[in-house]
This record gives structure tokens, C-alpha cells and sequence, in this order.
């Protein structure tokens, strides 16, 4: 999920929806286009990692009659912000991507109406965060964790570390990679993820014995996974020197996809003990110009036909209880059984101050 939750896993991907996109909102101008006639255009405001297959949007869109104009407004923490700046005059209809790291934001500042989008039953409680409110809808779900070169460590006839506290042991001193919390979605989360492990006394004393373990810290997802993280296909050509990297459960998947000679084996792993849950979420915006296409926006974003085909264009997981995953993910992607999480009202109350005290630990 770069620095968004994703920027979702690869910038390749998301250029494969570009056409497809640009498609289904040729020739509109908004959701606010026409006079004294509803519009039948809706515009999905998203994080730059939106995507989905062209025969796909083209089914909504003959299905209920309303083209989709996506408008992508940069990394998931950027593009919150700019809905929080346009509250009640909104650049679109529906919001896609915040996360649970970012929530408390999005629903503090009132940016959503209430909508109960049809389906929800088909999504398990735990993931629905805002169910007596339901101002915003679960789409995916995923795991930020560590990943490792398998390679690195077969030479090195040494096991890859497996657990947060195997980070901090000497074998894996200078080996780890990490995004920076205060500017990225991934970097964001593992934060987190450690302060569930360690709780509010001991996070801080985990950081120091990871800095002192050689921890390297980057300012994005990309440059962390594509220009330093040695098992990583753009590591590889940048000659990258850390075989270990915050990154996603689904990473392994996307490597065996794009990989330049066809692989049967992940050439990366997941350290499944160091994740932490993050599920995005797809909200009505307030003050929405086409309220009603937006309703069968969100509606469609949990149907069987997107969420199915969701997996490889955004290599998330389904929300819905009844989609279907790829073989290429239940093949190669890790199984999590038991990520960390957090209430989204303890990350509101401590977020800004954890990432203020991690930067003076950790950055400064």
C-alpha cells in the first residue's frame, strides 16, 4: 500500500489505470456539470494509488448511468488535508483512502455524511471503524510489515529476523530500512505498530535500541523499497545495500508480477511478527454536488466485481466477505494472523505527539 498507504506497492501499477481512468471521465467537467439536471458524472477524490480495471468502472458506469472522473491529490496524508481544507465546498463526491492512521482527522474536521452503503453486512465488524456513525465505508485492508531479501539471507546462511524484537539483535544491526513517520503512510504505521507492541512507556526505549542498531531512515514508501532495499527489483538496479524494508504483506505478490524473467518464487519475504493493520475507507463528502451518484459510488466500491478486482490493481485485500483473492496473492502474499492494531481514538489522541517525540529520537 510509497507514501501513501499506501502509495500503493509500485508506481507501475498505477500507471496501468491511467487510460482507464482518463477514460471514464473524458469530456465531463465535474461532478457539477449540466444545469437544472442531475449530473451524471461523479468525481472519486483519492490518494494517487486509485486504481481499477477499465471493463470495470465501464460496468458501473452502464449499470447506473454515471461516468466516474477520478481526481488524484497526492500521497493519503496530502490528500486528507486538502478535504479537510475543503470542507463543505468539496473538490468531488466521495473521498477514497484514508486509512486508520488518519481517521480521527478526516472525522474530526467533519468532512463526511452519513451514508450506510449497501453491503455492509458482507464486512466484518472489526474492520468497520465508524459503524454507529457511518460516515465512512471499510474498501481494503492490508498489512504494513517487514519485508526481506530471501537471497541476502540464504548467503549469509542467517535466519530473517521474524519479530519486532528480533530487530534490535546484533545480527541485524545496519540491515533495516524504514520510511519517515511524520511524511509517510507506511513509516506512519510501523510506528504505531511498535507503540501497540510496547505500549505508551515502551515504544520510545524500543526506537533507541533500533537507532542504535543502525536503523536508516527515508523520507517515502519509494524510496525506501525501490532505491534501498536490496530484494526489491528497482534495489537490485540501484545496487541497493539493506536487505531489510518497511513495507507490505502483498510486496512478495508484486515482485513475482513485474519480475523481468518469470518466477515461480517471491524473491522477497514478510517478517509476519512486525505488521500492523491498516484498512482504508470511502466516505460521501459533504456538500457533494452529486450526492446520489456518490451513494452508488461507495455502494459499488464494495460490490463483488470491484472488490475482486481490486487485489491487482491496488494489491490490497478485499474487505468483503465473499470476494475472491488471485492465486498470485494466496500463493506468494503472507498470511498475517494476528497484526497489531490500535483504536483510532488512541492514535488521534497520541499521533501528532508520537510522531513529535519519534523525530526527535530517531531523526534528529
Amino acid at each position: 500500500m510509497s507514501t501513501t498507504r499506501y502509495v500503493t506497492i509500485t508506481a507501475v501499477a498505477t500507471g496501468l489505470g491511467m487510460v482507464a481512468l482518463a477514460a471514464c471521465g473524458s469530456g465531463s467537467s465535474g461532478s457539477g456539470e449540466g444545469s437544472g439536471t442531475e449530473s451524471k458524472t461523479v468525481t472519486l477524490v483519492s490518494h494517487d494509488s486509485f486504481n481499477a480495471s477499465k471493463d470495470v468502472l465501464a460496468a458501473f458506469e452502464k449499470k447506473t448511468g454515471y461516468k466516474v472522473q477520478v481526481l488524484k491529490s497526492g500521497d493519503a496524508g496530502s490528500a486528507v488535508n486538502k478535504a479537510v481544507l475543503s470542507k463543505g465546498n468539496p473538490q468531488g463526491d466521495v473521498f477514497f483512502g484514508v486509512d486508520n492512521t488518519l481517521l480521527s482527522r478526516a472525522l474530526d474536521n467533519g468532512i463526511f455524511t452519513s451514508y450506510e452503503a449497501k453491503g455492509l453486512d458482507r464486512i466484518p465488524e472489526k474492520l468497520q471503524l465508524d459503524k454507529d456513525g457511518h460516515r465512512v465505508t471499510p474498501v481494503d485492508t492490508g498489512e504494513i510489515c517487514v519485508n526481506y531479501d530471501k537471497a541476502y539471507f540464504e548467503e549469509k546462511k542467517l535466519d530473517p529476523p521474524q519479530s519486532f524484537d528480533d530487530l534490535v539483535k546484533p545480527e541485524y544491526k545496519n540491515l533495516l530500512v524504514t520510511e519517515n513517520a511524520a511524511t509517510s503512510s507506511p513509516g506512519l504505521g510501523f510506528l504505531l505498530g511498535t507503540a501497540a507492541q510496547y505500549g505508551d512507556d515502551g515504544w520510545q526505549d524500543y526506537w533507541s535500541k533500533l537507532k542504535d542498531n543502525g536503523v536508516k531512515v527515508v523520507d517515502s514508501w519509494e524510496q525506501a523499497y525501490n532505491e534501498e532495499f536490496s530484494g526489491s527489483a528497482g534495489g537490485k538496479k540501484a545496487k541497493a545495500d539493506r536487505p531489510l524494508v518497511v513495507s507490505y504483506a502483498s510486496s512478495p505478490p508484486v515482485e513475482v508480477l513485474y519480475a523481468e524473467k518469470k518466477t515461480d518464487t517471491a524473491p522477497t519475504g514478510v517478517s509476519t511478527g512486525t505488521c500492523f493493520q491498516q484498512t482504508e475507507f470511502a466516505g460521501l463528502l459533504k456538500g457533494a454536488k452529486n450526492e446520489a451518484g456518490g451513494k452508488a459510488l461507495i455502494d459499488f466500491l464494495i460490490s463483488k466485481q470491484f472488490q475482486d478486482d481490486m487485489p491487482l490493481n491496488m494489491f490490497v485485500n478485499p474487505v468483503v466477505e465473499d470476494a475472491t483473492l488471485p492465486e498470485l496473492f494466496t500463493k506468494h502474499g503472507a498470511k498475517v494472523d494476528d497484526p497489531q492494531t490500535m483504536d483510532p481514538k488512541k492514535i488521534a489522541e497520541n499521533r501528532e505527539d508520537w510522531v513529535k517525540s519519534w523525530q526527535s529520537l530517531v531523526v534528529k
